[in-house]
């Protein structure tokens, strides 16, 4: 392995949080540094209004980094700006492993440190992500984020343990660019793509500066590119319940025609009432079942966004950040 291949690169997404950002910059550089690693960066700015910074200035010079922003054409969205980094990451540079955080401050250079750690106690064989141990945001957000743990466990079968906080080795990197589902969501891309994957215990940090643009709807838009990842799954379930809904109301119209012939119990009109509504919701079922087979039959055969080969149509250019100690 080369010099540059043993590097660890940090990638960040960074929506008009530049302030929040270099701060991170600078911890996670001293924190890494110290330990003994070699460190670059990249900071995806998604689109934002406001000019990233040119120069960066850092409290230690102790292995100096690379730190290059990667202009995106158009803003689109956390998920999206994590793909095209690892797909450029991939693509440009050879680096050991590439850490995945958020450059808020939430995800905490300690806890970076802890990843690359479990990186090397693992060999470099497979993705570790940051389970959250503990976690500072406020009761409507942790009530709203329970909300959708749940019904991504209904509607998935596969319960969410982790965000977007990981460390990808780049053998792991050159398998995972080529998953069309990277475009939606990161972490359940890794799952989906049965790429092996551990998990370790971490404590989830305060923001540096500014408030969270996470808003209901973009938590809501969230949780469902991560359901969207298990789109078989989810129409297979749905499928399921929809034989299940159709067989209730097949029972019932059965149970209807019963009662009106065999028993003195039917009141005029009532029987052709009961019988109408369900023989309705029998024929609605019958056609989502008909949707659903057509729409996942589509899915298996349609070749989407392809990471690995469409990146490059989104970057408007790449930036190196001058380094002041």
């Amino acid at each position: 392995m080369t010099k540059a291949a043993e590097k660890l690169m940090v990638l960040m997404p960074i929506y008009d949080d530049w302030e929040s950002a270099v701060v991170v910059v600078d911890r996670v550089h001293a924190v890494l540094a110290g330990a003994g690693y070699g460190t670059d960066f990249l900071l995806v700015d998604d689109g934002g209004s406001t000019p990233p910074p040119a120069r960066l200035r850092l409290s230690t010079n102790d292995k100096l980094p690379t730190v290059e922003v990667l202009r995106l054409r158009r803003n689109l969205g956390h998920q999206r700006a994590i793909a095209i980094g690892l797909s450029h990451i991939q693509a440009h540079r050879s680096v050991r492993a590439v850490v995945v955080m958020d450059g808020d401050g939430e995800d905490t250079p300690e806890g970076v440190l802890k990843l690359v750690r479990c990186l090397d106690a693992n060999g470099d064989r497979s993705v570790v992500f940051g389970a959250r141990a503990r976690r500072t945001e406020s009761l409507w957000f942790r009530v709203l984020y329970w909300c959708f743990r749940q019904a991504h466990l209904l509607l998935t079968g596969r319960a969410v343990r982790v965000g977007n906080f990981s460390i990808v080795p780049a053998a792991l990197l050159n398998k995972l660019v080529a998953v069309s589902e990277l475009w939606n969501h990161y972490a359940a891309s890794v799952f989906k793509a049965r790429i092996p994957a551990e998990m370790t215990p971490i404590d989830r940090g305060y923001r540096v500066a500014g408030k969270s643009r996470m808003s209901f709807v973009s938590l809501l838009v969230h949780g469902l590119s991560a359901v969207s990842v298990f789109g078989d799954v989810l129409g297979l379930r749905l499928l399921v319940a929809t034989f299940l809904l159709g067989f209730v109301s097949a029972v019932g119209i059965a149970a209807v025609v019963a009662i009106r012939v065999f028993t003195d119990l039917a009141v005029p009109g009532w029987a052709t009432s009961a019988a109408g509504v369900l023989l309705v919701i029998l024929l609605q079922a019958f056609l989502m079942v008909t949707v659903f087979v057509f729409i996942t039959l589509q899915g298996r055969s349609a070749l989407g966004f392809l990471p690995v080969r469409d990146f490059s149509y989104f970057i408007d250019g790449v930036d190196e950040v001058a380094i002041d100690v």
